[in-house]
Formats: structure tokens, sequence, C-alpha cells
């Protein structure tokens, strides 16, 4: 009975020991997990971090570009309005011109007529819309 109960007893511990081996390698198992779990929970914070700085990059030159357009438009309607004064300056070089030839000629009924036409039409303002396009012009037929 000695050596049996040795054999079992023998068995027992090589069962123990084994155990004990599986659970160590268990909670290597485990830590390892853990330490991939928490590098994986600092990558994403870190994504996540990129992601709302890129969003907020995004925000940034989206005003950016909306500001460049609201003064390209601006811009536009400037060169529109200048165009239109450089027009009305024409206009009224015209009908200084016409009126210092009618003053050399002698005046006839019909000459102040069409010299009271051409300058009302030479009063109109035109209107300069969001693209800076002139609208509403008049254009003087008579010469």
């Amino acid at each position: 009975m000695a050596v049996g109960s040795t054999t079992s007893g023998t068995q027992a511990a090589t069962q123990i020991g084994w155990q004990q081996l599986k659970l160590q390698q268990a909670r290597r198992t485990a830590e390892q997990a853990e330490q991939t779990a928490q590098a994986l929970k600092s990558q994403a914070n870190q994504a996540q971090r990129s992601a709302d700085q890129a969003q907020e990059t995004a925000r940034s030159i989206t005003v950016q570009s909306d500001q460049a357009s609201s003064y390209a438009s601006r811009a536009r309607q400037g060169v529109a309005a200048t165009q239109s004064v450089e027009q009305m300056q024409m206009q009224i070089s015209n009908v200084v011109d016409q009126v210092t030839a009618k003053q050399q000629a002698p005046a006839s009924p019909s000459a102040v007529t069409t010299l009271k036409a051409s300058t009302a039409t030479s009063a109109i303002t035109p209107v300069v819309n969001t693209q800076g396009q002139i609208t509403g012009t008049l254009i003087n037929t008579t010469a």
C-alpha cells in the first residue's frame, strides 16, 4: 500500500502542479489582454483627438472660405459700380459734346426735344446685382 499511496500522491501533486501552471498561464494571458486593451484604448483616444482637431480645422477653413466668397462678391460689385460710373461719365461727355454741337448750330424745336430725351436717359442709375452684374441699364441710341 505504500507504493499505491505514493503513486496517487505523486499524481495529485502533478495535477496540482499542472493546475498551478495553467493558472499562471491564464493570469499572463489576462494581463496581456489587459495591456492590449489599454494600448488600443489609448490609440482610440488619440484617433478621436485627431478627428476632433481635423473637424475644427475644417470648420475654420469653411469660415475662411465664406469670408473669401463674401469679399469676392463685394469686389465684383465694386468693379460693376466702377464700370457704371465710367459709362455715366461717357454718357455725360456725349451729352456735353451734343450740347456744344447744338450751341454752335441754330437750334430747332426737334433738336431741343432730342437733347432733352438723351439727357433724361443718362440720369438713370443702373442697379448692380449680387454677382456684380449691371442690370436695368438703358442705352442711348439717339445721336
